[in-house]
């Protein structure tokens, strides 16, 4: 089967096409023949090396985070599927490799896609989907009719995060560009901030809870308008010592993310304010229930029109670099 792989970390984009075995399936695991990828900035953290803390990789390794597609094969103790189903899924961080033709997925990881969405549309779903609904559900731990912002949530990640939370009933702030602002009033956002017309730290507080999605640059303004008792969930900052507690790390890491997180935490700490930090993980169970609000909202993420496949996924990974994108990039196999 042809497969897109890397042979070392590199900051440059250095992927290879190549033909490799279709890979053998273990008891609990399921064939999956791969219908679309979606290409995510993901990838190029890890092409880059940047989670190697986190997760690092044998090599050479092929990419590729999350995809849909058709079951082709099952384990004998897999229970939940059999060839034919339409599945999809966000890949165990340590077993990627959807930039193939065929990937080998636990069941435990694998849900059944949308009814009614194709193989594209679903494909753009369980990243963003699992990454809202584990910081909603777990780390920001939502009550209805709060307060939620979302900085720089006019992307792929908004489309997704601003439904979901709405479903759990949450009053959602979204910032971002003024091109994004139909789109996401659309999905369903109380209030969107152009960030070039109005500053969120100006006009906002009292705000329950903060999404972040820019990073480092924008803790302190996030903190700032966050009440007494709120927490601040970054997908980008950094990872501190809840996080490696919660993921059970080993003592290396856990003393290295708590050196790493201990100014964040020191500063919410000063405020009555608590800070978390998000790296999702494929959940099977939990993409069931963001696929049940995706359907009872007819959720639709936003794609990228243009067509990129396994023999271009090297331009794919250009154009999520180097930007603009018209919505989720994926490759069509």
């Amino acid at each position: 089967m042809k497969a897109v792989q890397i042979d070392r970390y590199s900051k440059e984009i250095r992927t290879v096409l190549r033909e490799i075995p279709v890979p053998e399936i273990g008891p609990t695991e399921v064939l999956v023949e791969v219908r679309a990828a979606a290409v995510n900035p993901l990838e190029l953290l890890i092409l880059s090396g940047s989670v190697r803390l986190i997760q690092d990789y044998p090599m050479p390794l092929t990419l590729g985070n999350e995809c849909s597609g058709v079951v082709k094969a099952v384990g004998e103790a897999v229970t939940g599927f059999r060839a034919g189903d339409k599945v999809y899924t966000r890949l165990p961080l340590s077993r990627i490799g959807a930039f193939a033709e065929y990937v080998a997925v636990e069941q435990a990881a694998l849900s059944p896609m949308p009814a009614g969405y194709d193989f594209s549309d679903a494909a753009a779903i369980p990243l963003t989907g699992l990454t809202a609904w584990q910081g909603l559900t777990e780390e920001l731990e939502v009550q209805r009719g709060k307060t939620l912002l979302i900085p720089g949530g006019s992307g792929s990640f908004g489309q997704m995060a601003v439904p979901l939370a709405k479903a759990l009933g949450l009053h959602v702030i979204v910032t971002g560009n003024a091109r994004a602002r139909a789109s996401i009033m659309a999905a369903g956002a109380d209030r969107y901030l152009d960030y070039r017309k109005e500053n969120y730290w100006e006009v906002l507080s009292g705000v329950d809870y903060v999404m972040d999605t820019l990073g480092a640059g924008e803790f302190s303004r996030e903190l700032s308008v966050l009440k007494p008792g709120g927490r601040l969930l970054s997908l980008r900052t950094g990872p501190n010592k809840a996080f490696a507690e919660r993921h059970h790390l080993g003592p290396a890491k856990r003393l290295l993310f708590t050196a790493a997180g201990a100014g964040y935490d020191r500063a919410a700490r000063k405020q009555g304010k608590e800070y978390r930090f998000l790296f999702v993980r494929a959940d099977g169970a939990q993409l069931r229930e963001v696929t049940r609000i995706v359907e009872q909202n007819h959720i639709l993420p936003r794609t990228d029109p243009r067509t990129f496949t396994l023999e271009t996924a090297r331009e794919a990974l250009e154009l999520v670099k180097n930007g603009p994108t018209d919505g989720k990039v994926l490759l069509r196999l």
